[in-house]
């Protein structure tokens, strides 16, 4: 299962809801795109150290996935779906959406605009 940035605070906060589908989940993978997006949040803040402490220990237990050439191949085709349906979402959640694509994994995430994604399978709590 890949964390999208909302998945990934919530779990770093330890809610409930969010922290049961997590434990469940068969392995975890975080896009290099989420990394990026949480050390920028979590940079903001003066709990920064201790965010950035568990991070490490969850990059150590999990795969990060990086963006391929296979990785925009399906990047092109999400977009031009979802700009011909006159639906488009944000640049990230499309790089998201390919690398759950790209390796047939389940996405947990909050953003509902995910669903209009042909073949992605997103989880919500």
């Amino acid at each position: 299962m890949i964390l999208d940035i909302n998945a990934l605070s919530s779990v770093a906060d330890d809610e409930p809801a969010v922290v049961r589908v997590y434990r469940q989940a068969a392995s975890i993978e975080l896009p290099m795109i989420v990394l990026g997006e949480y050390r920028f949040g979590i940079g903001q803040l003066r709990r920064r150290s201790e965010y950035d402490k568990w991070l490490r220990e969850l990059i150590a237990a999990t795969r990060v996935l990086a963006i391929e050439e296979e990785t925009s191949r399906h990047y092109a085709g999400i977009r031009a779906a979802l700009k011909k349906a006159g639906r488009p979402i944000p640049s990230n959640d499309l790089w998201i959406a390919a690398l759950c694509r790209q390796h047939q994994l389940q996405l947990l995430s909050q953003d509902q605009h995910l669903d209009a994604v042909e073949g992605l399978e997103r989880v919500g709590w």
